[in-house]
């Protein structure tokens, strides 16, 4: 069976139309209909700064270039898109039919099963077990595993536990010999040392903008394709991104001056994370616990079981604290809150001061 769906199955070498064309390109070429290039006058000033607009389904040629530069890589190996949302929508369509599924973890952000329904696929969850540190189940992800499985979604560091698979556990996904889709959207900030091995097999990494620089209004992400059979991967996700030239030319054009604005962006964002979580581990006590996190900006406290984690957001937010509960995320043990650790320190100071006193009155 083909890793790739059957509604991916262009044909992989022009028509004889698209060849002649090819060899005997038109002195005269009637069939231009990109405003941007026949002649016609731009206002003044323009509305964007943008050039001239020469779409290519993969993205512009310069701007994976130099977001190759620097995340690491080969600029070949990228695709540009709008988000990673979108990203998701096309490896979807290249991976599964219609009706087939994809295993993505629990706990997890809960956005997978909204882009799966609205790909027409399934979406099925193995789970991640929490004994002082997350980690794979072996045995329940070989259960969730059958020939319906079209994909592995995995997500380093996951959202929002904040924590890495291992080594033997990518060995372990890997065994079943079904392509990976890692969400790396967080890697951008570490807040301990973490061994971080190579993804085996056949990898979609996906990253962006929006968490890498904080800047998600550029909307701009990318795929990096790497493994056996990417080749013919990129050839296949190309014909689907042709379809859609989502990414916008003025941040395409722009990049080099985005991608170092986002360098002091990442240093202040990591800058209020580590704060936020020393505020977090400095008022912790035998009422809550803070749950280890190795990157990410998302925090999880673990609070008495004695009410569920919706009934403590909902006593919370009656005092004007604004939190999620955990099973928001399907975290099943009760009672686990999630909270953003972007948040400024001095606000999460007085929200922690309010649940130590809803804690101690409970």
């Amino acid at each position: 069976m083909s890793v790739f769906s059957r509604r991916c199955d262009f044909a992989s070498t022009p028509g004889p139309f698209e060849a002649a064309r090819r060899r005997n390109p038109p002195r005269l070429d009637l069939t231009r209909s990109n405003p941007s290039r026949v002649g016609l006058a731009l206002p003044s000033p323009p509305p964007l700064p943008c050039r001239d607009y020469d779409p290519h389904p993969l993205g512009a040629p310069a701007a994976r270039e130099a977001i190759a530069t620097a995340i690491g890589g080969a600029p070949e190996r990228l695709a540009l898109t709008a988000s990673t949302s979108e990203a998701y929508g096309h490896l979807f369509k290249l991976l599964c039919d219609p009706g087939d599924a994809v295993l993505v973890p629990r706990p997890s952000y809960p956005l997978f099963e909204v882009l799966g329904r609205l790909e027409g696929i399934r979406v099925e969850t193995y789970p991640l077990r929490f004994a002082g540190e997350w980690m794979l189940d072996h045995d329940a992800f070989a259960e969730a595993m059958h020939d319906g499985v079209r994909a592995v979604v995995i997500v380093q560091p996951n959202n929002p536990t904040g924590s890495f698979l291992r080594a033997a556990d990518l060995a372990h996904i890997a065994s079943f010999g079904r392509p990976v889709i890692s969400d790396e959207v967080f890697a951008s900030y570490p807040l301990r040392a973490t061994e971080r091995p190579p993804l085996p097999g056949l990898c979609f990494r996906l990253d962006g903008l929006s968490k890498s620089a904080g800047l998600p209004q550029a909307k701009l992400a990318w795929i990096r394709v790497d493994g056996p059979g990417s080749d013919e991967a990129l050839g296949r996700l190309e014909h689907v991104l042709d379809a859609y030239l989502s990414p916008g030319g003025p941040v395409m054009d722009a990049i080099d001056a985005v991608l170092e604005v986002g360098q002091e962006r990442r240093r202040v964002i990591q800058r209020r994370i580590e704060e936020t979580l020393g505020v977090l581990r400095a008022q912790r006590g035998a009422a809550f616990d803070v749950l280890p996190v190795e990157a990410g900006w998302y925090a999880l406290l673990r609070l008495p079981a004695t009410r569920s984690d919706e009934s403590w957001a909902l006593a919370l937010l009656e005092r004007g604290i604004g939190v999620q509960p955990g099973y928001f995320y399907d975290i099943e043990a009760e009672a686990h809150l999630v909270v953003s650790l972007l948040t400024p320190p001095e606000e999460m100071r007085a929200a922690l001061r309010i649940l130590s006193e809803l804690l101690d009155a409970s």
